[in-house]
């Protein structure tokens, strides 16, 4: 009998149009139960190929250690240098970027002549599609040699080079979410605001930019999740060097620079260390989403 009800409720697609939309729902569905999959499977992965390392060398040895020696008769296997050096090397990337990329996206969203506006947002555009090996490749022709003249250092290839780069890096990502966001705004808000007696900075800084906060938000989380990600543009301009990130100009290895440039001879102990650092690495990027999320966009969800 409730099998029998139950039946009786549900509504089977009738039309063309009805089975179509069904049909299309289940591809949706698909899709989405894909994506969640892929995320499953990548976790379990690098959680099984990283705690094995961990678990020989020790917790508390692997991440506070501040020795990295993984070809040397007794290897050492501290990443505390990587970790801080990737730390400071996204936090500086993001003083730099984000207030750049910011302003630029209020500039081009509510300023600049339509003219221009197409000019420039096709600029950005293009840079988002520069690979970065070639931003790598002007950096150590350019930014590297540049640093070494004006700060009179025997080398350029520093935690100061890689902060610049990604900066650079980061800005489409930004600039382009943030444009979005900003023209999303209802022109009403500004109309208002404008009517009560504010000027057009006070408008775009105190009713465009907050109403606009929680793309502007996505388009920071994407440029700090690619900054911390980034490994091939690092590695040309940060010197690879094991070092504590004490200083600005000191040469320095990011967790992603050091499984790129171990893994390809690495095997036993040192290649299980790495997919632990892949596993640190992979950790700190869902830390970073969430916190940010929490931070830039919590406050709209009671909006």
């Amino acid at each position: 009998m409730n099998k029998k009800s139950y039946l009786s409720r549900v509504r089977l697609p009738r039309t063309p149009a009805e089975w179509l939309e069904a049909v299309m729902n289940f591809i949706f569905f698909l899709c989405g139960m894909l994506a969640v999959g892929c995320v499953v499977l990548i976790s379990v992965y690098m959680v099984i190929s990283g705690v094995p390392a961990i678990h020989k060398i020790g917790l508390f040895q692997f991440l506070f250690g501040t020795k990295w020696a993984s070809t040397a008769a007794q290897p050492l296997f501290g990443i505390l240098p990587f970790i801080l050096s990737s730390i400071y090397g996204t936090l500086g990337a993001a003083i730099i970027g984000v207030p750049i990329g910011l302003l630029t996206a209020v500039f081009l969203s509510k300023a600049t002549d339509p003219k221009l506006r197409t000019v420039v947002v096709t600029a950005i555009e293009l840079l988002s599609g520069i690979p970065s090996v070639v931003f790598g490749l002007l950096g150590m022709q350019v930014l590297v040699p540049a640093v070494a003249k004006t700060f009179g250092k025997a080398s350029g290839a520093c935690l100061l080079s890689a902060i610049v780069v990604l900066s650079i890096m980061i800005l489409p990502s930004i600039v382009s979410v943030s444009v979005t966001a900003l023209n999303a705004v209802p022109p009403e808000y500004e109309q208002g605001s404008l009517a009560l007696g504010a000027t057009d900075t006070e408008t775009w800084f105190k009713i465009s930019v907050p109403a606009a906060k929680s793309g502007i938000a996505a388009g920071i989380v994407l440029g700090i999740g690619r900054a911390i990600g980034e490994a091939m543009a690092v590695m040309m301009v940060a010197g690879n060097s094991p070092n504590m990130p004490d200083s600005v100009f000191r040469s320095v290895t990011f967790l992603t620079t050091a499984i790129a440039k171990e893994m390809s001879y690495a095997g036993g102990l040192q290649r299980q260390a790495l997919f632990s650092i892949a596993l640190v690495l992979f950790g700190f990027i869902m830390i970073i989403n969430v916190v940010l999320n929490v931070v830039l966009k919590g406050g709209d969800r009671d909006a």
